[in-house]
């Protein structure tokens, strides 16, 4: 049996991280086209606008989330025609509210861009760089919506397929835009946008016509469904918004205790601590719907220990992380940074005293993604709320306050170290008796 297990796990786990390492990946490429190719100041203008993007991503996983976990609790029953019903209801209802977001973006755009800490000097890069990204919102929630679903669908090397060539169109049309046409932040922009609506195209083609359950299908309008879905995602898309909260929150704080040479540097930190994170995420989304899957079928041998697997990936990640961050740290920087700047030794001391934070984050990340995946709300979004929000906000406002600016790469670990202690005392009140209830 365990074999067996393993075996699945990392069926759906692997493609998972590398769908999520592609993503990072060309996300941090975009950054090192705008450093090179226009400067520093854009490259802090395009950090402080990666909120929004992180917010669109976690819209869509707020919704495909909680439906992938219900979606694969009924296949586990054997209710093949209500799992495709909810996953064309579920598609649609993406579709609406990436409209309503690029609306309401659009008709507010300078006040989003100052809302994500644009000043005198970033507001145009900013408002350009969203001006674009907004009418790909369909896009981005769809793509991501869909990524989770091919999962659930039982072909998880597809999410790597959709990805990758997001990824690989992203890098090509950066440099064409870029470096070659000189369309500056603007030229970024578009090709992040680009990439997504290839991303969409390859997972329509293959639910149009290539999909082993989850096919398109005449549906009744089942809106209920969601007091049930959206509770198990929010979870989840705290865990992903987390990433957009943290680096706003630190935007805002160093911009007034080390101003925007600190955002600078912060932009750095901000892509490894991306990096890590997806990991730890692909691992978090590739365990939830096979732990789901025999949760539905009430295998509980099975579902606890494909979480000890999860668990295990995700903190091999963390020191994996961590390590590398100390012994390579001055080479990720100069991929940024020029080593001649004076920003240089700053940002690669930042980025090794923020890592340790990655010695936390995996069993945090996996552990909530665990509750989830067996419809365990209440321990998941205390987890996701704590470390996505709560605590990361209390440090950052704590070292404002003490104006202790150098303080404020520590602020990850403190969030994440505090947040472990929340989480071992869920994990222990579940095993004590949450399986029962």
């Amino acid at each position: 049996m365990k074999k067996n297990l393993v075996k699945k796990f990392f069926r759906f786990v692997i493609p998972s991280i590398l769908s999520m390492l592609a993503f990072s990946l060309y996300t941090m490429v975009d950054g090192m086209f705008v450093a090179k190719g226009i400067g520093e100041k854009a490259l802090a203008a395009v950090n402080l606008s990666s909120p929004y993007n992180s917010a669109m991503f976690a819209s869509g996983l707020l919704i495909a989330v909680g439906m992938s976990t219900v979606i694969s609790i009924e296949l586990g029953k054997g209710e093949k025609e209500l799992a495709r019903r909810l996953f064309t209801q579920n598609l649609l209802v993406s579709a609406a509210a990436a409209l309503m977001i690029s609306v309401v973006t659009l008709m507010n755009l300078e006040h989003v861009a100052r809302f994500l800490g644009a000043t005198e000097d970033t507001l145009g890069y900013v408002m350009e760089y969203v001006g674009i990204i907004a009418p790909f919102a369909m896009f981005f929630i769809c793509a991501y919506n869909m990524e989770v679903l091919v999962k659930t669908d039982g072909t998880p090397q597809l999410s790597v397929i959709g990805v990758s060539a997001a990824g690989l169109a992203n890098v090509v049309l950066d440099w064409l835009f870029v470096m070659k046409l000189g369309w500056g932040v603007k030229g970024a922009a578009f090709a992040t946008g680009l990439a997504q609506v290839l991303s969409v195209v390859i997972y329509l083609v293959y639910f149009g016509k290539y999909s082993k359950i989850l096919k398109f299908t005449r549906f009744r309008w089942n809106l209920r469904i969601y007091g049930r879905t959206l509770p198990l995602g929010v979870a989840d898309g705290i865990t992903e918004f987390s990433n957009g909260i943290v680096i706003f929150l630190f935007n805002q704080a160093i911009l007034g205790l080390l101003g925007e040479d600190g955002v600078v540097s912060y932009t750095v930190v901000g892509y490894v601590n991306t990096l890590v994170l997806m990991m730890m995420s692909g691992t978090a989304q590739g365990l939830q719907p096979i732990s789901s899957y025999h949760y539905g079928r009430g295998e509980q041998k099975q579902y606890m220990f494909l979480m000890k697997l999860g668990v295990g990936m995700g903190l091999i990640f963390g020191i994996l992380g961590w390590a590398v961050c100390q012994v390579l740290g001055d080479q990720i920087v100069a991929l940024f940074i020029a080593p001649s700047s004076r920003l240089f030794e700053v940002s690669a001391q930042a980025l090794k005293t923020y890592a340790w934070a990655f010695l936390f984050m995996g069993f945090n990340v996996v552990t909530a993604a665990f509750f989830t995946s067996v419809e365990r709300a209440g321990y998941s979004f205390p987890i996701s709320m704590g470390r996505g929000l709560v605590l990361p906000a209390a440090a950052v406002f704590a070292v404002s306050a003490i104006h202790k600016g150098e303080w404020i790469w520590l602020c990850g670990a403190a969030a994440e170290g505090l947040c472990l202690i929340l989480t071992l005392g869920l994990m222990s009140c579940y095993l004590r008796r949450g399986r029962s209830s």
